[in-house]
């Protein structure tokens, strides 16, 4: 009587999660250490976590679901297929305008996603009561806990995990955000996902910043989509030229999986990309106020980083587009308020106009007194 009613239970989730819009559903075993988690500890040994010091603090939770969650028995990991309906590389040839994640195009997905995980997971668990499993719990995740729900995806059987240490599924390739429900049932669980990569190494080939020390590795200090959004210290001068025109994240190594040729545009309408993230002009970024900012960014995951990073990373942008058309509007930055924007309109302005920067920079100094501002002023040199 339990197996069959475990066995209906599972079918009754993998339907409805379907119905809630997840394009794949599978389960997991709760119990023992993930190997995941001694890769995660030698990641974090060699530093490769940057200034994410959330990493090391969680490290021993991440080892074992039942660290985070001691009651949990299986897990449930769904994925959501947030693919593009368009080449999300073609922008990075248009220097004039800045290139946003896919993911970041229209609405937060840990908003999206979130609350269809507490519907599944509140129907899961009063379809169990009713079919005489007794009361259980659940507990909802979506990227905000110390979850390793992409080795947690590869167990339950939804992809693997790919040489750019993502996911990747044979139906919806790179482009999927997962969630998972960690439950006190124990439900029958999937065949692990195999690694399909083989000899490939394009995503590899494709970082602009050479982030990737070795197939499986990510070192994040190189990451241009930790660059943009995790660090708030100044991007290292040296990967600068780079970064191009990305201001938010950085889908080059995902979009260049070939197993993208089996993907699917999103389904989800608040995952379509607004037309107005596309393909912005850095002219109207530039101009952004903390008002404007909060404003054109309600809703989506870029609000999060707040204005001064964001308008930062635009800077560098500008300075690689190298168009005089900018320069009035990096100028006018050069008096921000927030000093991270005032050091990278430094930088940008030494890009387009090397001798008007150095002209400016004994006035500059004399009355500047933020360190960081100071450096990037005293670091300028004529580019040829």
């Amino acid at each position: 009587m339990t197996r069959a009613a475990l066995a209906s239970l599972k079918t009754f989730i993998q339907a409805d999660a379907r119905r809630l819009g997840f394009d794949a559903v599978g389960i997991a075993p709760a119990t023992g250490k993930l190997l995941a988690g001694e890769k995660l500890a030698e990641f974090v040994a060699a530093g490769r976590h940057g200034t994410m010091g959330w990493m090391p603090e969680t490290l021993e939770r991440r080892r074992s679901p039942q660290d985070l969650w001691p009651n949990v028995r299986s897990i449930v990991v769904l994925a959501m297929n947030y693919g593009p309906d368009d080449d999300p590389l073609a922008i990075l040839r248009r220097p004039e305008c800045g290139a946003i994640s896919v993911y970041a195009r229209h609405r937060d997905y840990h908003d999206v996603i979130k609350g269809k995980l507490k519907e599944l997971a509140g129907r899961m668990i009063a379809r169990a009561d009713k079919a005489g499993l007794g009361a259980h719990d659940a507990k909802v995740f979506v990227d905000t806990a110390p979850v390793m729900e992409k080795p947690l995806g590869e167990i339950a059987g939804l992809g693997w995990q790919g040489k750019h240490t993502n996911l990747v599924s044979r139906d919806f390739g790179s482009w999927l955000f997962l969630g998972s429900i960690f439950s006190t049932l124990e439900l029958q669980t999937e065949t692990a996902g195999r690694d399909r990569c083989g000899s490939c190494r394009a995503c590899l080939d494709s970082c602009p910043t050479a982030a990737f020390p070795a197939p499986y590795q990510l070192d994040a200090r190189r990451c241009i989509s930790y660059l943009t959004i995790e660090t708030k210290v100044p991007i290292p001068r040296a990967l600068r030229p780079a970064m191009g025109n990305r201001i938010y994240g950085c889908d080059d190594c995902l979009a260049v999986c070939p197993w993208n040729k089996f993907a699917e545009v999103a389904r989800e309408a608040k995952l379509q990309a607004r037309d107005d993230l596309k393909a912005p002009q850095l002219s109207a970024l530039l101009t952004l106020d903390d008002a404007g900012f909060r404003a054109l960014f309600s809703g989506s995951p870029i609000k999060r980083i707040g204005r001064e990073k964001f308008v930062s990373n635009c800077l560098i942008a500008a300075g690689n587009a190298r168009s005089a058309a900018l320069l009035p509007l990096i100028e006018a930055r050069l008096a921000d308020a927030q000093p991270l924007v005032r050091a990278m309109a430094v930088w940008a302005l030494g890009r387009i106009d090397p001798p008007k920067a150095l002209r400016l920079r004994a006035a500059a100094l004399d009355r500047e007194s933020d360190a960081i501002v100071r450096s990037e002023w005293n670091e300028l040199q004529p580019v040829p």
